[in-house]
């Protein structure tokens, strides 16, 4: 007798620039393509259209996406966003956050995001790992991920505990034990992606410089893979 596919809602926060959007999935499907390994019926929720699911009960584990949208900006629809990510953790339901999503969970439990004074973050970053989630699995000796991001967390809410971290940005991970595990970094952002979002942004919001230097880290494998294959291998540990 089959097993029940996992119940994912994907919380859409964010979506590609118009000019990328026709040759690239969107940020749900790129969600749903890095957890492919888990046994999983994919739903996406557009909440930075106002579209926030009834209840934590309609889905068995939750994924926020990325964003260029600050967490500390004045939009209608971050607090309903913060209201039922605390509503998914007094249910006991399981959390995935990615960039924004790792900052506005961070937030929502009473951590502190700002824009980072050393600025952009940009291309294929490694992270020490400074701590793992019981049960899931043996730790990687390192995190590296697709890095796109100025805004950074802070300070980390109370009972959460750091997981990755860099020089650059010292609360690159976060377990919050029984709850949520997120990233600062885009383990489903894949190099043709990143490269070509760099590009769309040269000269606008990022600096030639920058850009430059970051696209020459798009060869640089990432290990986004491992991360999936332990959550689809021990989620209900997170």
């Amino acid at each position: 007798m089959e097993s029940t596919p996992l119940r994912v809602g994907i919380l859409e926060t964010g979506r590609p620039p118009e000019e990328l959007a026709p040759s690239y999935p969107d940020y749900p499907g790129m969600v749903a393509e890095w957890l492919a390994p888990l046994p999983a019926e994919f739903t996406s929720f557009a909440v930075l259209d106002g579209e926030i699911p009834a209840e934590p009960s309609v889905c068995d584990l939750w994924v926020i996406t990325g964003s260029k949208f600050g967490v500390y900006e004045d939009h209608s629809w971050i607090a309903p966003l913060e209201g039922f990510i605390r509503a998914c953790r007094d249910a006991g339901k399981k959390m995935i956050g990615i960039c924004f999503g790792h900052q506005i969970i961070a937030q929502a439990l009473g951590g502190k995001v700002s824009k980072s004074h050393k600025g952009w973050s940009l291309g294929v970053q490694d992270y020490a790992v400074t701590g793992w989630p019981e049960g899931l699995g043996a730790a990687p000796e390192a995190i590296t991920l697709q890095a796109y991001h100025q805004d950074q967390v802070d300070a980390a809410p109370d009972g959460a505990e750091v997981i990755a971290a860099s020089d650059f940005c010292p609360i690159a991970g976060l377990w919050y034990p029984g709850f949520a595990l997120t990233f600062q970094g885009h383990p489903e952002f894949r190099a043709p992606y990143t490269s070509a979002l760099l590009d769309c942004r040269k000269g606008s919001i990022l600096a030639p410089a920058l850009v430059e230097e970051a696209q020459e880290t798009m060869s640089k494998p990432t290990n986004a893979d491992v991360l999936a294959e332990r959550i689809a291998a021990h989620h209900t540990a997170i």
